[in-house]
């Protein structure tokens, strides 16, 4: 165990190492009573324009929070105890419950008990943490804090009295200041962005918060630099992460005003950029594509960023620089995972999915990847495994492997995409298995202008002359809702959609079989479904398995 986490250490980029060891290093000082009198002071009761957070939150969950119960990361608490830390729950629900994630939720509740039960919990977290504290005062807890508390602040701090308003307002003033300080102290990717958010709001928001803007744009600038691919999409490769920061980037864009007008029109070209590629990644029914950690979500909260974010509403079918393509015709919608692993650092949701593919038909999601549990740690070896995933796998061996900062990592060698007259071609092939099992994963696949006929093939192609006997395994994991059969003769699989409709599994070059399997694709539910699984062994020249996916009547799904 400390050999792997040295060796996770160590495959980390120098630079967010030496941030980290250097946030790590004055923490000490930030403990000393006298650090707080380094930290600005502020007398003002109220804001002059504060940031609107404009995204819904759950009213059962914040009638749950009024009764004592915090459902944060995946986790219930009943009446915590302590309250910012009660055993057992894990260090992401304790981002969430200091970053106050909750607010919008007892917002969402309405009435007077949600608004005094968030003045009270915040008037809690004040007296308890009112200097620096580990968890309290960590960078991203501070962000998500200090976003929440002034997006939040006309429902629980507009009319609260004056001693409560100066109060939260000069604890907003020491936290920006702090983070400013400290930012980027190790922080990358998504939770970076996060973190900056709310020291740019706390700038734009406050007087005198001149300097906290200006240096969380610079941070801001660098970071969408690194982080926001040329197609658009997120270097995490994570379709609900990259909604996400979409979401914050366009929190940003509101905060700034019309004051900042060059900000503004940079992170416009961003988002514009970033919706374009969000839309790419949606199936029939509105939600996310289940890959590298993504759930599903709600299909009118992607409506909902959409809307805000503007742009073009056509989806690319391509997305070379973050690795995946969509073939769309008539109503069916394949995405395919063409990419690799982001780099170390950034990897630490990463799937071995190389070549995974999801289809939906019409608003019905037909084949899928097997999803992924956030913050469970008994489900994330086997949900980042290649065996949760519709691709091939050889001998039960993952194409990359996928904890962070691991060095084996699948190179895409070839990801090549035509369409003409409504239909779309890719082939695409990765070399996972190149060096362990001597092969090349090679698939094709093709889908008809009607959207009726989907045919694919997967070869194993050798590197080297003994491939012989290389074991492999070809998936289609199914929706919970699809019913499969094995017809007759068993060389296919009927597939029933919950309206009627149905299609047929075709293949040749393998045994097919129908396997269980688990869906993981909607947050807090696992869900047992089945799987369509090819099995065969490669020759000396290798493998070849084709097969298709046709509707049975032929009629639009």
């Amino acid at each position: 165990m400390a050999a792997d986490w040295l060796s996770r250490l160590g495959a980390q980029p120098r630079e967010r190492l030496l941030a980290r060891l250097g946030y790590d290093l004055k923490r000490p000082l930030f403990a000393l009573p006298i650090y707080r009198y380094s930290l600005p002071g502020l007398s003002a009761t109220s804001l002059s324009a504060p940031p609107t957070d404009p995204w819904p939150g759950d009213a059962e969950a914040g009638a749950r929070i009024v009764r004592g119960t915090f459902t944060l990361a995946g986790h219930g608490v009943r009446d915590p105890a302590p309250l910012w830390a009660p055993p057992g729950a894990g260090p992401a629900w304790r981002t969430e419950m200091h970053g106050f994630t909750w607010l919008r939720d007892l917002r969402a509740a309405g009435g007077d008990a949600p608004r005094r039960r968030a003045r009270e919990l915040t008037r809690a977290w004040l007296e308890t943490f009112e200097t620096w504290h580990t968890a309290a005062w960590a960078p991203l807890a501070t962000g998500l804090r200090l976003a929440n508390w002034l997006g939040c602040y006309e429902f629980f701090a507009a009319s609260a009295e004056i001693e409560f308003r100066h109060r939260l307002l000069a604890s907003v003033a020491h936290q920006a200041q702090h983070l400013s300080r400290v930012l980027p102290a190790g922080l990358a990717g998504a939770e970076l962005i996060a973190a900056l958010k709310g020291l740019i709001c706390a700038g734009a928001t406050l007087p005198d918060g001149a300097p906290w803007r200006a240096r969380g744009l610079a941070l801001l600038r660098r970071e969408i630099a690194r982080q926001v691919l040329p197609d658009g999409g997120h270097v995490e490769r994570n379709p609900a992460r990259h909604m996400a920061v979409l979401r914050d980037l366009i929190d940003i864009r509101a905060a700034l005003g019309d004051a900042q007008g060059a900000a503004r029109d940079e992170l416009g070209a961003t988002i514009a950029a970033m919706a374009g590629w969000l839309r790419m990644m949606r199936l029939g029914d509105g939600g996310l594509g289940l890959f590298n950690g993504a759930s599903e979500e709600e299909a009118w909260r992607v409506d909902l960023i959409l809307q805000r974010a503007g742009g073009s509403r056509r989806p690319p079918a391509e997305a070379p620089e973050s690795g995946f393509h969509r073939l769309a015709a008539g109503r069916t919608v394949v995405l395919v995972d063409t990419g690799t692993l982001p780099a170390p650092g950034l990897d630490g949701d990463a799937h071995a999915g190389t070549l995974s593919f999801e289809v939906s038909a019409g608003r019905q999601r037909l084949i899928v990847n097997c999803g992924a549990r956030a913050h469970d740690p008994a489900w994330r070896r086997a949900q980042r495994a290649t065996a949760a995933h519709s691709t091939l796998g050889v001998r039960d061996t993952n194409s990359s492997d996928p904890r962070a900062g691991a060095g084996r990592r699948a190179r895409i060698v070839r990801a090549t995409y035509h369409g003409a007259e409504g239909c779309a071609w890719l082939d695409a092939a990765h070399d996972g298995y190149a060096r362990s099992h001597g092969v090349i994963h090679r698939r094709r696949l093709y889908l008809a202008a009607d959207g009726f006929d989907l045919r694919g093939e997967d070869r194993l192609e050798p590197t080297r002359s003994r491939c012989a006997g290389q074991e492999f395994a070809i998936r289609f994991h199914l929706h919970p809702a699809v019913r499969a059969s094995l017809a007759q003769g068993g060389d296919s699989v009927l597939l029933g959609l919950p309206k009627g409709a149905g299609w047929r599994l075709r293949a040749v070059g393998a045994a097919l079989a129908l396997e269980p399997s688990i869906y993981l694709g909607r947050a807090g539910e696992i869900r047992r479904t089945q799987q369509v699984v090819l099995r065969g062994a490669c020759a000396p020249d290798g493998a070849c398995v084709k097969w298709a996916l046709r509707r049975l009547d032929g009629k639009r799904p």
